[in-house]
């Protein structure tokens, strides 16, 4: 790149309700040094009533136009993961940085395809709990010793949605063909920030469960098939020796929605939040000394907080700590955002909580 801010094409972009526009688009307003240039989506009329409502200046409806567009530095993908491969493909093979949101594709091989691309521009992946301002702060902590070496693990949270009903926006994602469900999105979202605060699992075993295999919509009450997990356990060794054990639910719970203890020989650290999607969560952190000491809490120092203009509760906070991250991983060669060989290394743990579900034995990834 020969300029400093980054021209931003966004395939996706079409209604309030897309993930891009509620997301995304404030992410990217309030990181600095980009402008977005141009988008597209599905069909003219709403690419160009998608432009009017956002200021963006060229709009199409052919993704392979907005990746040629002279503007555009950096294409983010934001649509359905069926889509993630193709889409990802052509924005490298025309020479632009990529981010793509999560699920990196539908699937292992999806993934493992995107990623096997020769190219020498990066590709960035949408595990934005990497860059919560709380999480690299506890990641800090206990590469720094603070508690001492890890002992042990446990979390439990809840998905806050596919449970006992679904919303009309969600209905896609309760058929497993489509690559997108409570294992793949929250849950991925949710083991990436532990392994990458504590180290990848060395072996583990897992238990799937479908409790609610039909569910009504909201607005319909239609009752509406389930194929995917809504109960997921997982339990095992990390590479380090520490014992990890995790339960995800769905739906929400009375008592926590989100408790992660990491338990050290020097102390512990206890992660709590109101909901248990980790990727755009307001974590409280809380640290006793060991023996049982009273827990003390923690403040995120302010060095961690990049971004001005938006608070830890908006929901698109982490991510525009995520591109104001990147922006520099672009312009520096650093490597502060999740790259593509981290997706599929996050994908081959998600095939591996599968087959250890189907056979019953434990089992690795790496």
């Amino acid at each position: 790149m020969s300029r400093t801010t980054v021209g931003v094409g966004i395939i996706g972009l079409s209604s309030e309700e897309s993930w891009a526009a509620r997301a995304h688009v404030p992410a990217i307003r309030a990181a600095d040094g980009y402008k977005i240039v141009a988008l597209s989506t599905s069909n003219r009329e709403s690419a160009s009533k998608a432009a009017a409502q956002y200021d963006v200046p060229a709009y199409f409806d052919n993704a392979d136009e907005l990746a040629q567009h002279k503007d555009v530095d950096l294409v983010v993908v934001a649509v359905r993961v069926p889509h993630h491969r193709e889409l990802v493909s052509a924005a490298l093979n025309a020479g632009k940085q990529v981010y793509c949101e999560w699920p990196l594709g539908n699937g292992r091989a999806d993934a493992e395809a995107i990623n096997a691309i020769n190219t020498e521009v990066q590709g960035f992946v949408g595990l934005q709990g990497r860059s919560s301002p709380a999480l690299r702060y506890i990641r800090d902590l206990v590469r720094a010793g603070h508690i001492g070496e890890i002992v042990s693990t446990t979390l439990v949270g809840s998905a806050g949605a596919w449970g006992d009903k679904i919303e009309p926006r969600l209905v896609y994602g309760l058929d497993y063909r489509n690559g997108v469900s409570m294992l793949t999105v929250q849950f991925g979202h949710m083991i990436d920030g532990l392994c990458w605060c504590l180290g990848e699992f060395s072996e583990l075993s897992a238990t799937l469960a479908t409790r609610f295999p039909l569910v009504p919509r909201t607005d319909t009450g239609e009752l509406v098939e389930k194929t995917i997990a809504d109960q997921i356990a997982v339990s095992g060794l990390l590479t380090n020796g520490a014992v990890a054990s995790v339960h995800y639910r769905s739906g929400s719970s009375s008592a926590s929605n989100f408790v992660w203890e990491i338990n050290g020989t020097k102390g512990d650290l206890v992660v709590t939040a109101s909901h248990g999607r980790l990727q755009y969560s307001d974590l409280k952190i809380q640290h006793g000394h060991g023996n049982g000491g009273k827990l003390v809490d923690m403040l995120v120092p302010s060095a961690y907080r990049l971004v001005n203009g938006c608070a830890p509760t908006d929901g698109f906070y982490t991510l525009a700590h995520a591109y104001t991250l990147m922006r520099k991983d672009i312009l520096n060669g650093t490597s502060h955002v999740p790259r593509f060989a981290d997706a599929v290394l996050r994908h081959r743990l998600l095939d591996a909580v599968e087959i250890a579900s189907s056979t019953g034995s434990r089992h690795s990834y790496r």
